[in-house]
């Protein structure tokens, strides 16, 4: 079975097909800039070489066919005819309190998810757009949506109501949802796996770390609690992002700079975080070059951001009555030693014992605690568009 993986952002498509048989990844590649001035795609061949091909993609229906004509390319291309394609999974941003679980997408479920639109007003549209281009190009394919907000759907009330006017969740669905789901799903099982472990009676906190970054309290295989909220703007410093701030900070700062709701939205999603603190950079690599070299509020960056990923850890240790493993994931997880380390540091009496031998590794799935440690620290590599084929070839 082959399965097609689309990822459709405001201005990009990412895809990946995958052959589900022996779960390797035929094609994959994205495509940028779409709607705007000097679109390309970036291919990944079959030798592993990158490709980047300039193409004009004026919207998501002529980028989806062209990724369709790539595909079927005779030079590049890594099927004959589009009729081997036995289906095409999607990535949906927000479901709201409408979708616990992957689906197969028809009329009613998409009306459903239109609904959901003024919670993610950039994503939601760009991940309809995909879902339609497919219809038109190929009618009668089968499509499967798997939801970023899904995985948190078993939060209990407590965890996942903010404090604010009752009516307020009746009226607008105003609570916590949290994202980055399917890579919480997918790293809390495959780690289980990796360990040769029942996931029931495990206590696990998933940290996906990257430029968006969210931490998950998982419990015997279901979530109990996550660090975004309502939008995935709260929880941790990230790389343009605020995180968490006082609401009274924020209505300080619209008087104070004279900013209206989307002035204000902008400050604290793309001027805020990492990049907000160092002033040139959100890249970490950049942001610790900088601070090893001695700039002060590059160092400052760093100090925060590691902060507030130990404070959560601790956080959802207390919520679960302890934890067994915690698994870091995503770009900065999985590739930045030093932050894994300096997490860690000071997490000795939750049981963990760190190893900085076991530490050197990136992009691998590995132990990076010690010998005996009570608390096992892994690092596993996400794969959210393997979950993604796997979801849609499991409904299908």
């Amino acid at each position: 079975m082959k399965i097609l993986v689309l990822n459709c952002g405001s201005s990009s498509i990412k895809y990946a097909l995958y052959d589900m048989d022996t779960k390797q990844v035929l094609a994959s590649g994205g495509a940028e800039r779409v709607g705007l001035e000097g679109a390309f795609v970036k291919v990944k061949l079959p030798n592993g070489e990158k490709k980047t091909i300039m193409h004009e993609i004026p919207e998501h229906t002529e980028g989806v066919k062209f990724i369709f004509s790539l595909l079927t390319d005779p030079e590049i291309g890594a099927i004959k005819e589009l009729s081997e394609i036995d289906a095409v999974g999607h990535r949906m941003v927000h479901g709201g309190e409408k979708f616990n679980k992957s689906v197969l997408l028809n009329d009613e479920v998409l009306d459903a998810f239109e609904q959901c639109i003024e919670l993610a007003p950039l994503h939601n549209p760009a991940n309809l757009k995909g879902v339609r281009a497919v219809s038109e190009l190929m009618p009668g394919l089968p499509q499967v949506g798997v939801f970023d907000t899904a995985f948190h759907q078993t939060m209990p009330k407590k965890a996942y109501m903010y404090a604010i006017p009752y009516r307020l969740y009746k009226q607008y669905g105003v609570r916590r949802y949290g994202f980055h789901g399917t890579s919480h799903r997918y790293v809390s099982q495959r780690v289980c796996e990796f360990l040769d472990c029942n996931p029931k009676g495990k206590r696990i906190i998933t940290c996906h770390i990257g430029n968006g970054g969210s931490i998950a309290a998982v419990q015997d295989g279901k979530c109990v609690d996550t660090t975004m909220g309502l939008t995935p703007l709260e929880g941790l410093m990230m790389g343009t992002r605020s995180g968490d701030i006082d609401g009274g900070a924020i209505t300080f700062l619209e008087k104070k700079l004279d900013l209206d709701a989307d002035g204000m939205s902008n400050l604290l999603n793309k001027q805020s975080g990492v990049l907000g603190i160092t002033g040139e950079s959100s890249d970490m690599r950049d942001v610790e070059n900088a601070a090893s070299n001695g700039d002060e509020r590059a160092r400052l960056a760093l100090d925060m951001y590691f902060y507030r990923i130990k404070k959560y850890i601790g956080a959802y240790a207390a919520a679960m009555g302890g934890v067994d493993i915690i698994v870091f994931t995503a770009g900065v997880g999985e590739n930045q030693m030093d932050m894994r380390e300096e997490v860690c540091k000071g997490l000795e009496f939750l049981g963990v014992q760190f190893d900085t031998e076991r530490n050197k590794t990136r992009g691998e799935e590995a132990v990076i605690s010690a010998e005996g440690s009570k608390v096992t620290v892994c690092v596993i590599p996400t794969d959210e568009e393997l979950m993604i084929a796997t979801d849609t070839m499991n409904l299908l």
